[in-house]
């Protein structure tokens, strides 16, 4: 069973074993140092690989960001539609690649909504696939290319509630959004720069006021995506 075709898969292929293992010696050596500094960052492989790499491990969620210097996060109330978004916690990803794309949007300088999402399907089995992504913020906003540098912090995962499963359509999925109620401290940081974000050029653009208004006539139709 698959998503609708706009939802879009990690890029391939994964990484072989001597990579994840200099993945995992980075992790331990950045989790050793702290989150006072950047994870310094020297492997070929792309970053959003050992940001996947880092989360697929179980023990840490991604939070993504443009502030450098948050030593400590706090619950907020976000303004979201969903019932599990819609209270006040710190939120996380159960993913590497979400975040970067919180990390690198510049909503300082240039307001915009987002729609996005990143999802894994539930087979007849119940084991989950692969992460599916979705991407897309204002159009006037995407029109001035509204990126920035970023950070992408790891949390620990210990006070974190996983959102529960949902329907896409007829699909049954499993968000990678989490959230905690209490205020949580980084163990490490990751600086990531626009084009470290493999997603850049699929960013889609929405019209706010038809999506708002899809919205209210079908609460469950994520993304109300645009066919036209």
């Amino acid at each position: 069973m698959k998503l609708p075709a706009y939802w879009m898969t990690r890029p391939a292929p994964p990484p072989d074993r001597r990579t994840s293992a200099s993945f995992d010696r980075l992790l331990e050596q950045a989790l050793a140092n702290g989150p006072d500094e950047p994870i310094d960052y020297r492997l070929e492989a792309p970053k959003w690989q050992f940001l996947c790499h880092a989360a697929d491990r179980g023990r840490l969620l991604l939070h993504g960001s443009g502030n450098p210097a948050i030593s400590r996060f706090e619950p907020r109330q976000p303004d979201d539609r969903s019932e599990f978004g819609n209270r006040r916690a710190v939120f996380a990803a159960g993913d590497g690649l979400w975040p970067m794309y919180y990390a690198i949007l510049d909503r300082d300088r240039h307001p915009m909504s987002l729609l996005n999402g990143c999802a894994r399907i539930a087979n007849g089995s119940e084991r989950l696939g692969e992460p599916q992504y979705y991407f897309s913020i204002s159009a006037q906003a995407l029109k001035q290319q509204p990126w920035r540098p970023g950070t992408v912090y790891l949390l620990p995962a210990g006070t974190f509630e996983l959102q529960p499963r949902m329907l896409v359509g007829d699909v049954s999925v499993q968000p990678a959004q989490w959230a905690s109620p209490v205020p949580v401290t980084p163990v490490a940081k990751l600086a990531v720069q626009p084009e470290d974000f493999p997603f850049l050029d699929q960013i889609r653009g929405h019209d706010d006021e038809r999506v708002w208004t899809r919205a209210a006539a079908d609460p469950d139709g994520f993304p109300w995506h645009e066919k036209a």
